[in-house]
């Protein structure tokens, strides 16, 4: 990382704000007809994010919309020290995106009562309008990422060059995969963790956001962040 650069925060959603992968608890809670199959597909790799969320999504008849957003909003659990991190954050004048392959109708609730402006969040979309859901896709995937993520983080990241941004991540799966090679520094959990590993990239595991903010804090009086 070099001094006099911006610190901004690109942060991932499912499992990382939340505790847990609201994607993988719907489909392990509702259990839709095939959905091992492409869950399986997507975690090897052997078929893009975009299409496995929206083969997963589409088993879903679009009348179970309120029935799914109930469970999610019941069984979601925010990351302890996000508010506070949030507010240190805001403390020193350092952007915050939320970047996540999660789902609008469950991501934007969630978020609400942390007051995040409406264009710091990129998420999908979801259209419940025909027989089945279908998940719409506002941010894909532009030159140079070619990984079909539906969400692409890396699109995201690119809008704040490495030239002018100190760019953090902060995710924990394999949506943050590409996301992790392009940023300065990666605070990771989980596979992203044993990914970041692999490929070399700067990064500081994590459980909860107040070790994010304590880590923030040492690199900044550091001077490196």
């Amino acid at each position: 990382m070099t001094s006099g650069k911006k610190p901004i925060i690109f942060c991932d959603f499912d499992g990382t704000i939340t505790a847990n992968d609201n994607i993988v608890a719907i489909m392990k809670h509702f259990k839709p007809e095939g959905y091992k199959a492409v869950m399986e597909a997507v975690l090897d790799r052997s078929i893009s994010i975009r299409e496995g969320v929206g083969r997963m999504f589409a088993l879903f008849p679009s009348s179970r919309k309120a029935e799914i957003i109930s469970y999610v909003l019941d069984q979601a659990i925010i990351r302890e020290g996000f508010s506070e991190f949030l507010d240190y954050l805001k403390s020193e004048n350092i952007p915050f995106y939320v970047t996540s392959g999660g789902i609008d109708f469950f991501v934007d609730p969630l978020l609400e009562p942390f007051g995040i402006p409406e264009e710091n969040v990129y998420c999908n979309g979801a259209d419940f309008e025909g027989e089945h859901i279908e998940i719409t896709w506002p941010h894909p995937c532009q030159e140079p990422c070619v990984n079909n993520c539906g969400m692409c983080k890396v699109t995201v990241m690119n809008d704040f060059p490495a030239e002018t941004y100190t760019r953090v991540l902060i995710g924990d799966s394999i949506t943050d995969f590409e996301g992790a090679k392009q940023a300065d520094l990666v605070y990771s959990r989980s596979t992203l963790t044993e990914r970041c590993k692999e490929l070399g990239v700067n990064h500081v595991p994590f459980e909860t956001f107040t070790e994010i903010i304590e880590d923030m804090k040492l690199k900044r009086r550091q001077g490196v962040l």
